[in-house]
């Protein structure tokens, strides 16, 4: 089997060193389409350095690209073929505001292996701390295609009840014919989001948005809209990707605003007769 869950689980955690500047984050915003229109005062807040905003989402790429997907491929016990891997969720705690720069240490581990049937599940974890103590935590949760059937544990159920009545907010962002080139640059180098011939191998027509690209667009959305965008409040936001996005699609974007600072999202594909996208999808914030 390629994926040897005790072994995995058995490997010690790998520390790292990050950093990351303004230009950074600057390109992370423009990867997920901020700066539309270019001089709107509430999109200059994510596009110039003298007025910059983090957007907690920039933690899923500072200083080392996507955590999980790529990294999580070269831990002790895991031997797959990158074009059976998806990204099948993602976590994120903030523990204090993500500063415009910095430097940082990471520390990775294997939380989990689930054996679901047809495939198996890595849910990798980094923490990541600066000088003055915590700054986030990232549970990445990746999803690859043939390797389960083992007879290992499922784990939990995560998926949630739709959220009731109608939603607050429905938002259109169209996603751009080269929006994956450009978010790539944050450091996914996946080639299933650029080169047509590896996505093909994929069982894809044609290249792939990054899932990671959606959940920072839906985060972007939710903060604005519902949140008087106020990046500092968000206190953690979790998703499970549900579908893909082909770049070029509309994404509809439904947002409830729930009692006790939580707002649920639902994504969808508008010219797939709104195929889910992203599901059970929640911001928790102050």
């Amino acid at each position: 089997m390629p994926i040897d869950a005790a072994k995995a689980l058995a490997a010690e955690p790998r520390s790292g060193e990050i950093a990351w500047t303004a230009k950074d984050v600057l390109l992370y915003h423009l990867g997920i389409g901020a700066g539309l229109p270019a001089t709107d005062p509430d999109e200059l807040r994510y596009t110039l350095e003298s007025r910059l905003h983090v957007l907690p989402s920039f933690a899923t790429v500072a200083g080392s690209g996507a955590p999980g997907v790529i990294s999580g491929l070269s831990l002790p016990g895991v031997e797959v073929d990158l074009a059976r891997v998806l990204h099948g969720g993602q976590v994120l705690t903030v523990h204090r505001p993500i500063p415009a720069a910095g430097e940082a240490t990471t520390t990775s581990s294997l939380a989990a292996v689930y054996d679901k049937g047809k495939a198996a599940i890595l849910v990798l974890r980094t923490d990541v701390a600066d000088a003055d103590g915590p700054l986030w935590t990232n549970d990445a949760q990746i999803y690859v295609r043939g390797e389960g059937g083992w007879g290992g544990d499922r784990g939990p159920d995560t998926r949630m009840a739709p959220p009731a009545g109608r939603p607050d907010r429905v938002l259109e962002r169209t996603v751009r014919e080269d929006q994956a080139l450009l978010y790539r640059l944050s450091g996914d180098w996946n080639p299933l989001h650029a080169d047509p011939d590896f996505a093909k191998t994929a069982g894809f027509d044609r290249p792939i948005l990054h899932g990671l690209c959606t959940y920072g667009i839906t985060l972007k959305a939710a903060v604005d809209t519902l949140l008087g965008g106020e990046v500092t409040r968000v206190r953690s936001y979790a998703t499970r990707f549900a579908g893909v996005v082909f770049p070029g699609e509309t994404l509809r974007i439904r947002l409830w605003a729930q009692d006790g600072g939580v707002v649920r999202a639902e994504v969808t594909a508008v010219e797939r007769s709104d195929a889910p996208v992203l599901t059970d999808t929640v911001v928790h914030h102050t």
